[in-house]
């Protein structure tokens, strides 16, 4: 059986404070929770396999395989501004002489 000494200093531990009525309540439940526990070590699980997700989930997504792009002059030919085969944007960057 649980006892209230370890449930206070377990909260302590994660900084909580409970009252004495909230301490018993929760010495209780915890006590509760660890013999369900224990009930279920107890079953024979020897040939179950192991189960890592509820549902059979299939994957909705598509295979990843490449596919040819458009060119570098097609992605080119939509921008105002290019060089040297770069987009060309503004400068963000001053310097401390301008």
């Amino acid at each position: 059986m649980l006892d209230k000494e370890l449930v206070q200093h377990v909260a302590h531990l994660s900084k909580l404070e409970f009252d004495e009525a909230d301490l018993e309540k929760f010495t209780l439940q915890l006590d509760e929770i660890i013999q369900m526990e224990n009930e279920l070590t107890a079953v024979d699980t020897t040939n179950v396999r192991p189960t890592t997700h509820i549902a059979r989930q299939e994957s909705t997504f598509r295979a990843d395989e490449p596919q040819k792009g458009p060119s570098r002059t097609e992605l080119l030919s939509n921008v105002p501004e290019q060089a040297d085969g770069f987009i060309k944007v503004p400068s963000i960057l001053t310097t401390e002489e301008d």
